[in-house]
């Protein structure tokens, strides 16, 4: 009995024994979990405190770029522009705002604008005919037909210095011309003479252009005056490049025949029209020279007249020049064409041509071509102007001018 108590005994010491290791290895695992959550703890206090310090020297940093931004402002020459913010919005979407000055390149001229002309591609640009491609960005500045004074030029511009007056001609798709300064190639900018202002210099480029380039180019005409015997029909002689058009087959000795409102009837044969048909009357509309005569080439500016029209009137190897093709002339074109028809219809797109620009400023020079000017806008009224050639019964060039 004793030997039994002895046992009970010492399994009971044993099993106080074990407790006390079971409830200090029960605390150590709850010290050690308190120092880990005071070690967690510490961790997240730390990662606070980093994320503070760099949130602040984040805030420090964009206050350093925002007073170096604006530093860089300060120091920025900057100058007044028409833009428009996105595709549509007429004259309406034209805003005045403040950009840097552009970039010149090594073979660039930075102009002083003095007049700007606006031209049926500006408002085609503006209103998406030609997105995604163009414009590019935006706001964009639209018109390419600028005359002024070149204050700059690029280290490889060999024509031209400081304080010539000129003419120039931006890309039409970039524009950049309704501005204080624009940019423009070397080998599109030409000098101008006296005898040549600003404004007249301006309406000049596309217009000009398209005219010359439709006798010339596309309908093989020589303006020297060895194609004296051919005859030319013009329609829609009172636009832009309508009037150009009339001057410039005179200037070959050409014989003209013109169609264009009854209000300008007057204003064309003044220009050298040997006739002039009034487009409203049946006369007008079916083209026919009230000579009888047929046209070698037509120089066609209006919408809407059917080929059957054109061809009834043509010579045997006449020629049209489209100069608004659309898919019905392209789709024309290509047939007569494939058919090897002797009557031809082109389609033409203008080619920027210093040289050409070059012939048209000496014509201008000599008196043997003006730019029919419709009306002239301070740049203050830029929206005006832009309202006023969009409307599309302008007789000759909307012109803006830079006070």
């Amino acid at each position: 009995m004793a030997a039994d108590g002895e046992t009970a005994k010492k399994e009971h010491i044993e099993a106080v024994v074990n407790e006390v290791k079971k409830d200090e290895h029960i605390k150590k695992e709850i010290v050690a979990s308190m120092i880990g959550e005071v070690k967690e703890e510490k961790k997240v206090e730390e990662k606070k405190v980093e994320e503070k310090e760099e949130e602040e020297n984040k805030e420090e940093s964009n206050k350093d770029e925002e007073k170096k931004n604006e530093d860089v402002k300060k120091d920025e020459k900057r100058m007044k522009a028409v833009a428009y913010p996105k595709y549509g919005g007429g004259a309406s979407g034209l805003k005045h705002i403040e950009i840097p000055l552009p970039i010149l390149k090594k073979d660039e001229v930075l102009i002083k604008t003095e007049a700007v002309a606006i031209n049926p591609i500006d408002f085609k640009l503006q209103s998406g005919a030609f997105r995604p491609l163009y414009p590019k960005t935006f706001p964009c500045v639209p018109s390419s037909d600028i005359a002024g004074e070149v204050v700059e030029v690029g280290f490889e511009v060999k024509n031209f210095k400081a304080g010539d007056k000129v003419m120039a001609m931006l890309n039409f798709f970039a524009g950049g011309g309704m501005a204080e300064y624009a940019i423009a190639r070397e080998n599109l900018t030409v000098h101008r003479p006296p005898e040549v202002k600003a404004a007249e210099a301006a309406g000049i480029p596309v217009a000009g252009l398209a005219a010359y380039q439709a006798l010339t180019v596309h309908a093989g005409i020589k303006l020297d005056g060895s194609a004296s015997q051919k005859n030319v029909l013009i329609t829609a002689a009172s636009g832009g490049v309508g009037l150009f058009a009339v001057q410039l087959a005179k200037v070959g000795n050409l014989h003209v025949t013109a169609t264009c409102g009854e209000r300008n009837i007057e204003l064309i044969k003044s220009l050298g029209a040997d006739e002039v048909l009034d487009y409203k009357t049946p006369e007008g509309a079916s083209l026919k020279s009230p000579s009888g005569k047929k046209y070698d080439v037509v120089v066609n500016g209006a919408s809407g007249i059917t080929w059957s029209t054109f061809a009834s009137n043509l010579s045997t190897h006449g020629k049209v020049v489209e100069l608004t093709p659309g898919p019905k002339a392209y789709w024309a074109y290509a047939v007569k064409k494939v058919t090897f028809s002797k009557k031809q219809l082109v389609p033409m797109f203008v080619s920027p041509k210093g040289d050409h620009l070059s012939y048209l400023v000496t014509l201008m020079k000599e008196g043997k071509l003006k730019t029919l000017i419709d009306s002239r806008f301070p740049f203050s009224k830029a929206e005006d102007a832009w309202a006023k050639s969009a409307e599309g019964h302008a007789t000759g060039k909307v012109i803006v001018e830079f006070e």
